[in-house]
């Protein structure tokens, strides 16, 4: 099998679950757009509409809203991470399943909320919606792009946490005399 095939190959789950996200995410954003008022909310369960609704605001910042109104940052960075997923990839052992597809949503979170910025809505923000808590306590709206991105991250710091321990235990294994 020649490298490009290969890299292909290991790249194929990578953007089959980004695209994924990106498809689940922008029909749920444009969903709220037509459904929900901007600065309203509406409970869709209910029963919990104490501890989660959703509520369509306009997020010019990144997560909690820091870094406002710095587009071109988010895109560079989103460029970025773009290439280096890609590139890593390449160099992914093909059995490291897991590793693709938390490397999926992680691309699939940061296309997600850049296609919002430069193609959907004017103005450079992300359409948010999911607001959680309880009551006197919320956390920040966030999307779709957002959570995929953030068990994306997190799940790939477990696995590598996981992966060194089981590494340690092999290797002294390996260590100890007969």
């Amino acid at each position: 099998m020649n490298r490009e095939a290969g890299w292909l190959r290991k790249l194929y789950p990578v953007l089959i679950v980004a695209a994924i996200v990106i498809s689940l995410d922008q029909w749920t954003k444009e969903w709220i757009r037509q459904n929900v008022p901007e600065y309203t909310s509406m409970a869709p369960i209910e029963s919990l509409q104490d501890y989660f609704v959703f509520e369509h605001v306009r997020n010019y910042g990144a997560a909690f809203g820091i870094l406002q109104n710095q587009t071109m940052l988010f895109t560079v960075i989103a460029i970025i991470v773009t290439i280096a997923i890609m590139v890593y990839v390449r160099y992914l052992p093909i059995e490291q399943r897991l590793v693709r597809i938390l490397l999926g949503l992680q691309l699939g979170g940061a296309m997600g909320n850049l296609i919002d910025r430069l193609f959907v809505n004017d103005g450079g923000y992300v359409t948010d919606f999911i607001k959680m808590g309880v009551p006197s306590y919320y956390w920040p709206n966030y999307n779709i792009a957002d959570s995929a991105i953030v068990s994306g991250v997190i799940g790939l710091g477990i696995y590598i946490i996981w992966d060194d321990i089981r590494q340690q235990r092999a290797q002294k294994a390996v260590e100890r005399p007969a």
